[in-house]
This record gives C-alpha cells, sequence and structure tokens, in this order.
C-alpha cells in the first residue's frame, strides 16, 4: 500500500510541475557541478546526469542505479562452517535502482518519498567477513525482489535566526536556502546512516569506497532493518560552527531481521551526534569532527551467557553456543564512534574514523564489529582536470570483545559470522578505488580491497577481492 502511495504522489508531483514553476519567480539553482566562486574547479567535459533536469522549484525526482560485480580467487581454508566466506574462487554480482521524489510544500516543509529495488548476490551470500566488500548487499537473500518504499519521510525546518546560508538541493533536502540558525525535524522511514556519521571521502558506495566497515563505522550497531531502513523522529539543532542532531528509532524484532519492533517499551535506540566544524591554525583549511553516541534496547543475547549455558551444561563437549537461545527480553547495548575530514588541498584530504561498542550484547542491526578504526585518503580529478573522478585508499581494523571472540571459539555463529571454531586476530582491509566520470551520468570504477584474517581467523585467509561497479545518476 506504501509502494502505491509512493508512486501516486511521484505522478501527481509531476503532473503538478509545470504549474508550481510557474508560481515560483526564483531563479534557478547553479548545477550541481558548480564550483564555489572562490575555489573555481576545472570543467569536466559533461554533466553529471545521464538526461537534463527540469528546473521545478518545488519538486525533485531524479534516479539512479548501482551495478557492483566482485571476485575473489581461491584462498587459503584449512576449515569452514555454516557462516564462512566460500574458500573457492567465486564471482557475484549486485544491483540497486532507486527512485527519488520530493515535493516542498512550502519554504519549510517537504514531503520526501524514495522507492528502491534490489537483487543480485554478494560474495558468499554477505557471510563470513566483518567488513563485507560490498555495502550495496542485502544481507537476506531470501527477500522479496519486489519494489519497497525505502524513505518517506517529513521534514521540517524552524528558522532561529533571520540569516540565511545557500543550500545545494538534493533528494534528501530541497531547500536552495535554510537559516543559518535553525531546528530540522524529520519523521516517517529513513536510513540513519544518511544523516549520521557522514564523511565527504568515505559514505558514498554510489561514488567512493564499497566495503561497508569505510563508508560507515563498523561499531556503530544503529537502528535498521536488514535493508538498513527503521522508522524515526530526527531533531538536529544548526549554528554557524555546529550541529547537534538526535534519532529515536525502532529496532528489529530479532538480529538482521526486516520486521521492526513498534513496542517502544521494550525495543527502540537513542542516536546522538554533534559535529564540528573549524581550523586548528589559520593556515588551515576549514576541517570537520563528529562526536557520534547510540544506546539500543532490544531483544539482545549476551556472549558469556551462551557460552556459560554450554560450559556448564549436561555435555558441554558437544555443546554449541546459540546468542538467539533465551527468553524474550530487553538488553541494553551502547558505543561510541568518532570521524573527521581535514581537506589538505583542493582536491584530496585525509579523513578517519573510530568506533567502540560494548560487545557483551549480541551485534544485532549493522554487522559483527564491537572496536574499529580507519584512515585514508580521498580525491577529486581535479588535479588532473578530471573534477567529477573521484579516487581514495584507506586501511581498516576491526576487533571483537573478548565475549564475542570466546562465543565463536566455542562454535557460536552469529548473523554473519561463523566458522565453527576461531584462532582470533583483527580482521584488517585495504581498499582502494577510481571511479571515472565517462560520460554524463555515466560513472564506472576499479575497486581493489584486501582482507587479512576474513572473520577475526588468523586461520583462513588472505583474500584479495576485485570489483567492477557500474553507476548511472539520472
Amino acid at each position: 500500500m506504501h509502494l502505491l502511495q509512493c508512486l501516486l504522489l511521484g505522478s501527481l508531483w509531476l503532473f503538478a510541475a509545470d504549474g508550481v514553476r510557474a508560481q515560483q519567480p526564483d531563479a534557478a539553482p547553479a548545477p550541481k557541478d558548480a564550483a564555489p566562486e572562490a575555489s573555481p574547479a576545472p570543467s569536466d567535459d559533461s554533466p553529471e546526469v545521464m538526461f537534463p533536469h527540469r528546473e521545478w522549484d518545488r519538486i525533485w525526482l531524479s534516479g539512479q542505479a548501482n551495478f557492483i560485480s566482485q571476485w575473489h580467487p581461491a584462498f587459503h581454508s584449512p576449515y569452514q562452517g555454516k557462516n564462512s566466506l566460500t574458500p573457492g574462487a567465486q564471482d557475484a554480482t549486485s544491483r540497486v535502482l532507486t527512485l527519488y521524489t520530493g515535493l516542498r510544500l512550502t519554504k519549510t516543509t517537504e514531503f520526501l518519498c524514495d522507492v528502491q529495488e534490489t537483487g543480485g548476490h554478494g560474495l558468499g551470500e554477505a557471510l563470513g567477513v566483518a567488513g563485507f566488500f560490498n555495502l550495496d548487499v542485502v544481507r537476506n537473500p531470501t527477500l522479496s525482489k519486489a519494489p519497497y518504499v525505502a524513505r518517506l519521510m517529513w521534514h521540517q525546518i524552524i528558522p532561529l535566526g533571520g540569516s540565511k546560508t545557500a543550500s545545494e538541493p538534493s533528494p534528501y533536502s530541497l531547500f536552495r536556502e535554510v537559516p543559518t540558525r535553525r531546528l530540522e525535524l524529520r519523521f516517517g522511514k529513513m536510513s540513519l546512516a544518511d544523516f549520521f556519521d557522514l564523511n565527504t571521502y568515505g559514505t558514498d558506495t554510489n561514488f567512493q569506497f564499497m566495503n561497508w566497515a569505510v563508508d560507515n563505522n563498523g561499531a556503530y550497531d544503529y537502528a535498521a532493518d536488514t535493508r538498513g531502513f527503521t522508522f524515526a523522529a530526527m531533531l538536529e539543532y544548526h549554528d554557524k560552527n555546529y550541529v547537534v542532531r538526535f534519532a529515536e528509532g525502532l529496532m528489529p524484532k530479532v538480529a538482521n531481521g526486516i520486521h521492526l519492533d513498534a513496542d517502544m517499551s521494550r525495543a527502540r535506540s537513542e542516536n546522538i551526534e554533534l559535529e564540528l566544524h573549524g581550523k586548528v591554525f589559520r593556515q588551515q583549511r576549514e576541517g570537520v569532527v563528529r562526536f557520534l553516541s547510540y544506546v539500543n534496547h532490544a531483544n539482545m543475547g549476551t556472549y558469556i551467557d551462551a557460552v556459560n549455558a554450554c560450559r556448564f551444561g549436561p555435555d558441554p563437549t558437544t555443546c554449541v553456543p546459540s546468542i538467539t537461545d533465551h527468553p524474550l527480553q530487553t538488553t541494553v547495548k551502547y558505543g561510541f564512534g568518532m570521524n573527521f575530514e581535514q581537506p589538505l588541498t583542493e582536491w584530496m584530504g585525509l579523513f578517519g574514523r573510530w568506533g567502540w561498542s560494548e560487545g557483551q550484547h549480541e551485534s544485532y542491526a549493522y554487522t559483527e564489529v564491537d572496536q574499529t578504526w580507519q584512515v585514508g585518503l580521498g580525491a577529486n580529478g581535479g588535479r588532473w582536470k578530471r573534477r567529477n573522478d573521484r579516487a581514495g585508499i584507506v586501511f581498516v581494523s576491526n576487533g571483537i570483545s573478548h565475549d564475542h571472540a570466546l562465543y565463536l571459539a566455542y562454535g557460536g555463529y552469529g548473523f554473519l559470522l561463523g566458522d565453527g571454531k576461531l584462532n582470533y586476530g583483527r580482521e584488517n582491509i585495504l581498499e582502494s578505488y577510481y571511479t571515472l566520470h565517462a560520460w554524463r551520468g555515466f560513472f564506472p570504477a576499479l575497486d581493489l580491497q584486501y582482507v587479512d584474517h576474513p572473520g577475526y581467523n588468523r586461520d583462513r585467509g588472505p583474500v584479495f577481492v576485485t570489483g567492477l561497479r557500474f553507476h548511472l545518476e539520472f
């Protein structure tokens, strides 16, 4: 029903577009790839979208298609479990198709509705690696391939001052200018990863890195169903040099589940982030640092309880611990994160992340990472007069808690990991990519990844992964 409503709204918005445009005397916006006047970048040879967009002031209509094909050769594996990455050579291709629509009702109110379709597969069906190679992969291959409503939200701005700031319209906000000091409210279906833990150089799997421990903080177990979306309410306060955002969202009923728990007395997630903009030295370019914290309440098991149930049970020699073998309960998991970005030149910048979660309770919504850090470089092609090209390299190191490692060593299974036993070592990942702006909205990319100790297991790997991505912007 939601899908039909969304498509109907999109049709109505298109039908009303000419009339709405006639009511708006505002000038047309600058093109998406327009550079700031203070630091003009070399022009590229074609626009960044496949077809020219009509300049509707209150209407947004765009789309994207992202295809990622990856392959890894055979790697060392003396044993494997049901959640292990397959050691034999294999390849897999995924796709994500999205239609973005939006309607701005007033200068401060808008509605956004996106329809998405996903398909294909990931290497090993996205099992066996905490920092998996492809963020586009839906972690439950049995889900329906039918299109679904990905985002459906109301967005409201409350001005707190008279000064204005230019704003580039996007699928998540259609406003061309916003008050410098303001409150922003959002309510509806959304992905918290669209607003929390963003980073200019490492966030977007359409144009940048592909690994899901790079584009997101691996230790941020953010509230989401298996497709990455939840129902939430979010409040943001924006000022000149800082932003504070808070969101309350629904948790899934089971780990990596598609169904969300609507009983907020037993299952919910609180998320808060402070974003600071500024310079450490006068000659330095302005950087950004973000501090994140989250608290999840859900029906989560405890690793040490699952292990002890076997160790002190009737048959400890053959018992396999199960993190889901517990009565319905509410437990609390919390964590912290930080990320930074620092431009070094007009075309290159340094970035990094750090994350930690308490690691006693099961990984529930994102991936099986309890500690992580990363550092990398991101760039555009401005240096060689290809400003719409993108490139980057990053190193990531993921870890899990002692209790989590003990659970896997006893043969336990999470929703992603489980080799049957474990010789623990940190999962270290090196990734590099180059995205070429070939023509209009066509962006092919080459990606290379090296993963040492996949699934935190020194006995398996390393794994080399090559990837090709074909991205279309409409």
